[in-house]
């Protein structure tokens, strides 16, 4: 087979990655680094957010329906497929993405592709087998509902990007379990798994190899017919030997809808192409529970944006954890909110900062928890934090703080990919996202270009309500509460006392 004729690669020769394109608009990307194993994953562009109120839980569904047979094979024959090879493979849905991803031998790279290629084609999304994983879904929503630190980040979503995109549920509502049906399902897989949304990625496999067998198991797969040509990224990344400007994920996903089954459907082509607009908001569930949950929050940055590095280093440098987090080093005991807040308060129990980054938005923000006897005294404790990071000089940002957040976030950078399945999920979504892989030399040294006055910068737009982008944000605070409120006082308020998120006495207006 000449490959040429079905791919074009360009090659990034700071970190040996490779990424090709199909005929048909699947991206392949590969990174061959020595090893006993291999990792394997495909990235679909779906998830919650392209959910519409018809659909609404279906990504939930279908990620839990992954590997439960297809019409080549039946759920015994997948399943003793999976044991062969190990096990470790999984299926996961996020806001943006539908992951597949495996760790398995270099030997069994033609097997997990095949099966992959099977399960996301072909799969059989039995009427019974549907019925089931609804059923084992309302268990886990229920258990989740009842841990506030894992469905706290879920609701501050939903306040956040009130009725639209990034505010979809991840999780199927209980109310839309019964909804959700094979042909929903299938309708669903038919519009959003186009192949100029899907990428395939390996790490530790030769790219000619993976490239001959994605073009074996996904190559025919009919080319959308309004697949458009490429446009640049509004920001390229460069270095002294790395400089490429490549497309947005958002060049093709127009096509939405427009498989040679199903006539273009405008509505669906909106939904694709549709911003997240932040709203901000506010959002008190008063229930029995030992300790107050408190999210505050602000919209983020995109990671297009050439700030999001030093918002990620502002992140470090707040850090934070749990009471028990004293242990030593590497446990954010340096950070400002270990710090500031929980050596300084016993009756902290938790105060974390947080980063969530999309491709059109993002929320920062810090996170705690305490007895609710000290409601009040927390909501003042927290906007003290944001508004410290706001300034220099005496309680201010330090440069000797600085310095150490840039190398902790060095340090978790490349520790972090260290790790097979890491580096190729980073991989795979790097390639979705910016239609090629960011080299960690460039990540480094964008890392240490941040100064002082440009992480005071960002804090203060980002604190200060006044990002900029496509979705038009309000720029207002986000607040998500759990637990006996008694006490808690108006946090939206004491947050404009601050002078925190964007409103008529709003500090730092650019």
């Amino acid at each position: 087979m000449n490959l040429s004729k079905v791919f074009r690669h360009t090659k990034i020769p700071s970190v040996g990655s490779l990424v090709s394109s199909l005929s048909n608009g699947i991206r392949v990307a590969t990174e061959n680094t020595p090893g006993h194993f291999s990792a394997v994953g495909v990235y679909v562009d779906a998830g919650s957010r392209y959910e519409t109120p018809q659909t609404t839980g279906v990504s939930h569904i279908l990620d839990r329906m992954a590997f439960k047979g297809t019409t080549t094979h039946t759920s015994e024959q997948t399943q003793a497929i999976l044991e062969s090879l190990g096990g470790n493979v999984m299926c996961a849905s996020s806001r943006e993405a539908i992951m597949y991803q495996s760790a398995i031998f270099s030997q069994d790279l033609p097997k997990i592709i095949a099966l992959f290629a099977d399960v996301i084609r072909n799969p059989l999304i039995d009427p019974a087998e549907v019925a089931e994983q609804r059923q084992t879904a309302l268990y886990e929503i229920q258990e989740i509902w009842q841990k506030p630190e894992m469905i706290m980040p879920e609701l501050l979503h939903t306040v956040a990007y009130k009725n639209n995109t990034l505010g979809n549920p991840m999780l199927c509502p209980e109310e839309r379990l019964n909804t959700i049906t094979p042909e929903l399902i299938r309708d669903y897989m038919l519009t959003w798994y186009r192949p100029e949304r899907i990428v395939v990625a390996a790490v530790g496999a030769k790219h000619e190899d993976v490239v001959e067998l994605v073009n074996k198991h996904f190559g025919d797969i009919p080319r959308s017919p309004d697949f458009n040509s490429h446009f640049s990224l509004p920001h390229s990344i460069t270095s002294s030997n790395y400089k490429q400007s490549k497309t947005s994920l958002y060049k093709t996903i127009t096509t939405a809808a427009s498989s040679i089954l199903h006539p273009k459907s405008p509505a669906t082509s909106t939904i694709a192409t549709q911003k997240a607009h932040y709203t901000g908001g506010t959002l008190l569930l008063d229930k029995s529970q030992p300790h107050t949950h408190l999210y505050i929050s602000f919209e983020g940055l995109s990671i297009h944006d050439p700030d999001i590095y030093a918002l990620a280093t502002l992140q470090m440098l707040l850090g934070g954890g749990g009471s028990f987090s004293a242990g030593g080093p590497g446990k954010g005991m340096y950070t400002r909110l270990f710090t500031n807040v929980l050596n300084q308060y016993s009756w902290v129990e938790s105060c974390m900062c947080f980063n969530h980054c999309y491709t059109d938005s993002g929320l920062f923000g810090i996170m705690a928890s305490c007895r609710p006897e000290y409601n009040r005294a927390l909501v003042d404790v927290i906007a003290k934090q944001f508004e410290s990071v706001t300034s220099y000089g005496r309680g201010g940002v330090t440069q000797l703080e600085l310095v150490r957040a840039k190398n902790q976030l060095k340090s978790s950078l490349l520790m972090n990919l260290e790790s097979r399945m890491v580096q190729l999920e980073d991989l795979g979504r790097q390639v979705q996202v910016h239609d090629f892989k960011i080299p960690v030399e460039v990540m480094c040294k964008k890392i240490d270009d941040v100064t002082l006055e440009n992480l005071v910068s960002v804090a203060r737009k980002i604190i200060g309500g006044h990002v900029v982008n496509e979705g038009k944000g309000t720029g207002q605070v986000t607040v998500v509460a759990q637990g006996n409120l008694n006490g808690l006082p108006d946090v939206a308020k004491i947050c404009e006392r601050y002078g925190l998120g964007k409103h008529s006495g709003s500090k730092w207006l650019r």
